[in-house]
């Protein structure tokens, strides 16, 4: 994750710089300052977490360039065949992005069902990998 912590570190860079010189020529405008320090802000934490993660794990087969194709060989993570979750949690945010329109009560069930999918999705594996005694 070195490449990534270093490309995001470049772009939180970027947004700091710009957010610093549109701040000093728009005599510090609220809006564009606070977008581009906000930019800056999630680059910079996409940074650390890759960096995190790289002292973390230490270095992978992307990261080396004396890696060979056979070294990233294998399985790359668990990924389930079919969930009914997904479907679920649209219709909560469909439900609740209308709700905004036409009443506190859609929105209230719309959430529920949303929140319901979201756990679904979250909780539907968490078993996994544990024998049955």
């Amino acid at each position: 994750m070195k490449a990534e912590a270093m490309l995001f570190g470049g772009v939180a860079v970027f947004f700091g710089g710009a957010a610093m010189f549109y701040g000093f020529w728009s005599h510090w405008d609220p809006a564009g300052t606070a977008a581009l320090v906000v930019a800056f802000c999630m680059g910079a934490l996409v940074s650390f977490y890759c960096s995190v993660q790289y002292v973390r794990h230490g270095a992978r087969a992307q990261d080396r360039t004396d890696a060979e194709v056979a070294d990233r060989v294998g399985p790359l993570d668990f990924f389930p065949p079919h969930s009914g979750w997904p479907v679920v949690t649209a219709l909560g945010f469909a439900l609740a992005a209308t709700g905004v329109v036409f009443g506190l009560w859609l929105f209230l069930i719309g959430f529920g069902i949303l929140a319901r999918g979201v756990l679904g999705m979250v909780f539907q594996y968490v078993h996994r990998g544990e024998r049955e005694g």
